[in-house]
């Protein structure tokens, strides 16, 4: 496989199917690479999210803009089954390097994944485009964020992320069709259409009712109680939406008469009742630490978590337990360690290679691959085409 793209969406797809098992070759430009390789914290003089992003891949640095540079990028398209990208729309025909003109015409049963911000065709097709303006456009900050409040975006770059993982399942299912005997694909996946894909809850209220969501909080768009509560040391979620939970969690807080209440006959007066339901639970769940509401909350059957920082997140028993860290060495930087995948197959055993590569660490390897001898490998060198710098040649 090969992936040319820089920060998040290529990358991340290009992770996923590495994790997998595909060989991922990350095509750089040699003066610097993938900008996140200078992100900071740096460890080593690398980009600390980089080399997690980049994991169990292989890096060449090569210039894109020399005809020699899309020779070289032209054999190893020749050699892959996918190839994945994430420049703004038009650049890679504008390199000459087209799908459609050109890629096919070294390997007709490529699979193609084209991210962008707003997808390869439409009014918004060239204006750059980046996770807070797809977040922002596809009404995900709209209901994100305090009732009232200013708009607030999600803590992560989820429609880079989302979009991601489209095309990696949209590149295996092509795969799998180019198998069946099907031709090869040319795939468009947009960070605005994956945060649009989400709204499932905001689009069953309006088709249905007309009414526009709105953010209301850790609340649930259409279920209560299921939200953050306040304890006496911190924070805890509470989701009691089936009636086994909602007589449980009523008993197991000493709120037995709010069961018989009226506004909380059902599950629908009790999300229209929210606000009063959510200080009435809360004025309990205030007394004792969160500790406590836990252990007699989940004691009694009542879905119940703790709001964890990430300083806990890294370091959950529960998360230790299955082994989800795993760590690698890396040239400059030493151990690193990963997140691990969420995907656990009771056969296939997922990746656990190594951290990302320096730039060009596989430069020479590659094109020696291809059949270039050491010596084209040093004239390539030294005309810029390609970047040897972190290889060793």
């Amino acid at each position: 496989m090969i992936e040319v793209g820089n920060y998040l969406a290529a990358p991340f797809c290009g992770m996923q199917l590495a994790d997998l098992g595909a060989e991922v070759i990350k095509v750089e430009n040699p003066a610097g690479g993938d900008q996140v390789r200078q992100s900071a914290p740096l460890v080593g003089g690398q980009g600390s999210a980089f080399m997690r992003i980049n994991r169990n891949k292989r890096s060449i640095a090569l210039d894109l803009k020399t005809p020699a540079g899309k020779e070289i990028f032209l054999k190893l398209v020749g050699t892959a089954d996918i190839a994945v990208e994430n420049l703004r729309p038009g650049t890679m025909r504008d390199l000459g390097l087209d799908y459609h003109q050109t890629l096919t015409s070294v390997s007709p049963g490529l699979i193609y994944v084209a991210a962008s911000g707003w997808g390869q065709d439409g009014p918004l097709r060239d204006q750059p485009g980046m996770d807070i303006m797809a977040q922002a456009r596809s009404g995900l900050m709209s209901i994100t964020g305090l009732p009232g409040g200013e708009p607030v975006k999600i803590g992560v770059p989820l429609c880079d992320l989302v979009c991601a993982l489209y095309g990696a399942l949209a590149a295996v299912t092509a795969l799998y069709a180019r198998r069946q005997g099907g031709p090869g694909q040319y795939i468009d996946v947009s960070l605005l259409e994956s945060g649009v894909s989400l709204a499932v809850w905001e689009a069953g209220n309006f088709f249905a009712t007309g009414a526009i969501p709105k953010a209301s909080g850790s609340a649930h768009q259409s279920a209560a109680p299921y939200q953050a509560f306040r304890s006496a040391d911190g924070w805890l979620t509470i989701g009691a939406t089936t009636k086994f939970n909602w007589a449980a969690m009523c008993t197991t807080l000493g709120l037995a008469g709010v069961v018989d209440d009226p506004r909380y006959a059902d599950s629908s007066l009790r999300h229209q009742n929210r606000e009063g339901l959510a200080e009435t639970i809360e004025s309990v769940t205030r007394t004792r630490p969160t500790s406590h509401w836990l252990t007699v909350l989940g004691g009694a059957g009542v879905p119940c978590a703790p709001i964890q920082d990430f300083g806990q997140v890294f370091t959950d028993p529960a998360l230790l337990s299955r082994d989800y860290f795993w760590d690698t060495t890396h040239p400059t930087a030493g151990k690193v360690r990963q997140l691990g995948s969420p995907m656990r197959f009771s056969r296939t055993a997922l990746r656990r290679d190594r951290a990302a590569p320096l730039l060009g660490q596989d430069t020479a390897d590659l094109l020696m691959e291809l059949g270039y001898a050491t010596e084209d490998v040093e004239r390539l060198a030294a005309q810029r085409v390609v970047n040897v710098a972190g290889s060793g040649a």
